[in-house]
Order: C-alpha cells, then structure tokens, then sequence
C-alpha cells in the first residue's frame, strides 16, 4: 500500500518571511536569496498576515499603463511595500494534512504555495515545487531508481 504523506512531510520548515513594511526590493532579494516565488508576510507581532509572490511584485511594477524611466522604477522598489501588494488572509493548511488535499487546494485555486500553521504560528509553506519533488522521489523510487532530487 502507499504511503500517505503529511503536509509535514513535505513543507519547508521554518521558511523565510518578509515584515508587512519591506519594499519591494527587499521582497525581490529574499526570493532570489531563497530560490523562491513566495513569501509569507508577518506583522511586527510576528503573525501571518498575508503572502506576497513574484506576480505581485510583477504586477506592482509593471502597468501597462503607464510610461515610466527607469529612476521611477527604482523609486518604486524603495517605497510600495509588501503590504500593499501582498494577498491578505491567506488560506492556510495544518502540517497534519494529507499532502493531497493540500495539493487539490493549491490546484483548485491556482496557488503556488500554501502557508502551513499551528494556530496562529507559521511553521512552514508548502509549494508546488515541493510536490512536484515529492512526486518525482517516489516515481523513481518505484522505478528502482534511487537518483537524489533536491530538497
């Protein structure tokens, strides 16, 4: 029989967070620090409050509407934060969850990513990414192919 997995079991524990007051510039560096599309977004208590992608940062930045120079750019990273991009109230999932549901939810709606919490505390997020990596470890596993997927 196969094994069911856990949201547990797959999520990235403890993921990077951006505050509510980073700029966009600070959004864009942690997700290219962490390799990621998305990041969950805390109060100054420390609360999820909302999660942030790289499309609302794509769509912040990039009105068709508007002509702009470049200076404007640049002024626009250091002043819209988070906050004002971000999707607030996220739905979120337990890490106890059946990764399935989880991974219906995310079709379902179209996320990449889900916050995972215990209450009111962030305890991880599960991505697509980290299904799609789950599905590739245990397809090679059934194939008898033990090549490592990154975590």
């Amino acid at each position: 029989m196969a094994r069911i997995y856990l949201v547990s079991d797959l999520m990235t524990k403890n993921p990077d967070t951006v505050l509510v007051s980073a700029t966009l510039r600070d959004v864009l560096q942690h997700m290219k620090q962490d390799n990621c599309r998305q990041l969950p977004v805390l109060d100054h208590e420390q609360r999820l409050v909302g999660i942030i992608t790289d499309r609302d940062v794509r769509l912040a930045m990039n009105s068709p509407l508007l002509l702009r120079e470049r200076w404007q750019d640049e002024a626009l990273l250091d002043s819209v934060t988070a906050e004002s991009c971000m999707t607030a109230g996220p739905l979120t999932v337990g890490p106890d969850l059946p990764a399935y549901e989880a991974a219906e939810l995310l079709a379902t709606h179209k996320f990449g990513a889900l916050p995972v919490v215990v209450g009111d505390d962030l305890v991880g997020i599960l991505s697509v990414t980290d299904l799609l990596r789950a599905f590739v470890r245990e397809q090679r596993d059934r194939a008898g192919n033990n090549v490592v997927v990154d975590p």
